[in-house]
């Protein structure tokens, strides 16, 4: 097996990370591979069995420089003034063919100095979960981390439930650089390392950057088309801590993460968010208020902070339009208007009123709109039929309506009732269920296998996610 490294995290201090190789596991088999993802990165895996060991942590591929990353971040709101990878290794980076560096991290793969008495492993369900949703993310066409390869290591999990299977993801990254690798230098007061790690992350991901505050402004930038592209799919991240804030702009671990069913803006799955902070209306908010968290990190290292603050507070305070935009513009696309204006707004809201009423399926009734049978996904058909009218007054201009929103609304989505059957299948052994939802996700915008586009019954829906810790 063969494994292009050319590591360039690892030539950074030593304070941003701790040296060690993954733990090996009892009985390493490869689950889940990703073919067409090792061939962009210029992997060679002719051997499964090797490439489970490989992935399993038993073996430390040549050149790879495994490590834990260090960072802080802030979890519901508290600052953590350190927190770190408790559950991964970043095996290293490489060049893809297609000339982009990404990481290489083996999550699930045992104890690090910064797992906080956890076991530093992950179980079965999870593991399967970020496969099938950051996979899906990326059909969808959303900036993601994706998943290399899943691993099932022989061995016992103990969570609350009890024992379960235990399994390691392999997960590739622009780069696993976060909100809360800025905020623990900058909490020390190590300005050398926060400027070290500002000039590593601007040559790294926005090399046209000039300085700190140009910084803050890129990510400002993909952060909010990141976010609006969520709330297009209806997606939840369900955990949006500063640790879970990628600066290159991709979504990061999916833990508590779900696709809403019936639509509401405040729809909240994860089990640990008791008060709503990460509901689904409440996502834009908080991407402003992690890029806070950001400026103020970055301003620690700037020799006029007065004047940095004021730029910063500047950059930072036009978040919103930019995300007012984005959403516009992307649910927009989803009722076949191509260049979207303010007055459309109301229009956008009017629709997403009536289905929070009626209690809609959010995919279900964008994509009926394109076959002009969306009337029936309501009971309120009066009402609808009011909006219709206004809806259909306002796309008569439009070249080409239905070919636009079958482009902006996927026919399939991982709905949590099927992920939940999958993962059940998969602990007794069959990765069927498994295999059939990669096939319809790889092509969303395709209508490949109708029943996975179908809604939960009253017995199959999943009120809550849970974290894999």
């Amino acid at each position: 097996m063969h494994i292009p490294f050319d590591n360039s995290y690892a030539t950074l201090p030593a304070a941003f990370y701790t040296r060690l190789e993954p733990t090996s596991v009892q009985d390493a088999k490869m689950l889940a591979f990703n073919d067409d993802l090792a061939s962009v990165l210029g992997i060679t895996a002719s051997d499964m069995a090797e490439a489970a060991q490989v992935f399993g942590g038993n073996i430390v591929p040549e050149n790879a420089t495994p490590l834990a990353q260090l960072y802080a971040g802030h979890q519901f709101g508290s600052f953590n003034p350190q927190l770190g990878d408790g559950r991964a290794i970043l095996l290293g980076e490489v060049i893809g063919t297609d000339g982009i560096r990404r990481d290489i991290q083996l999550k699930g793969s045992g104890p690090t100095p910064y797992s906080r008495m956890g076991d530093g492993r992950a179980w079965l369900g999870p593991v399967l979960r970020e496969y099938v949703v950051s996979e899906a993310m990326h059909a969808l066409g959303i900036p993601t981390t994706r998943a290399l390869a899943a691993v099932s290591t022989g061995e016992q999990i103990w969570r609350e439930q009890g024992a379960l299977p235990g399994a390691i993801l392999t997960r590739v990254a622009l780069s696993h650089l976060r909100v809360g690798t800025f905020q623990v230098f900058a909490h020390r007061g190590e300005v050398e390392n926060l400027k070290t790690l500002t000039n590593y992350a601007i040559q790294r991901h926005y090399p046209d950057a000039e300085g700190p505050m140009d910084l803050l402004r890129a990510v400002c930038a993909a952060q909010a088309d990141l976010v609006t592209q969520w709330m297009s799919v209806g997606f939840i991240h369900g955990v949006m801590n500063t640790d879970n804030c990628s600066i290159a702009g991709e979504t990061i671990d999916y833990g508590p993460c779900a696709f809403m069913d019936a639509f509401h803006q405040n729809r909240v799955f994860s089990s640990i968010d008791q008060q709503g902070r990460y509901a689904f209306g409440a996502q834009p908010g908080i991407a402003v208020w992690n890029m806070a968290q950001l400026a103020t990190s970055l301003v620690q290292q700037m020799q006029d902070k007065d004047a940095a603050i004021e730029e910063a507070t500047e950059i930072v305070h036009a978040m919103p339009e930019l995300l007012e935009n984005g959403w516009r513009n992307r649910f927009a696309a989803k009722i076949g208007i191509s260049t979207s204006q303010p007055e459309d707004t109301p229009l956008i809201e009017e629709l997403l009123g009536l289905m929070q009423a009626d209690g809609a399926d959010f995919t279900n009734t964008f994509r009926a709109l394109c076959e002009q049978d969306a009337r029936d996904q309501f009971t309120n058909r009066d009402a609808f039929d009011v909006w219709s009218e206004k809806w259909q007054a306002r796309v008569t201009s439009e070249p080409d309506v239905k070919a636009l929103m079958s482009r902006a609304n996927p026919a399939v989505i991982p709905r949590n009732h099927r992920i939940e059957q999958m993962i059940d299948a998969a602990v007794a052994g069959d990765m069927a269920p498994f295999e059939r939802l990669m096939k319809a996700l790889a092509t969303p915008y395709a209508e490949t296998d109708p029943d996975l586009s179908r809604p939960p019954s009253q017995q199959e829906i999943v009120p809550a996610t849970f974290c894999g810790t």
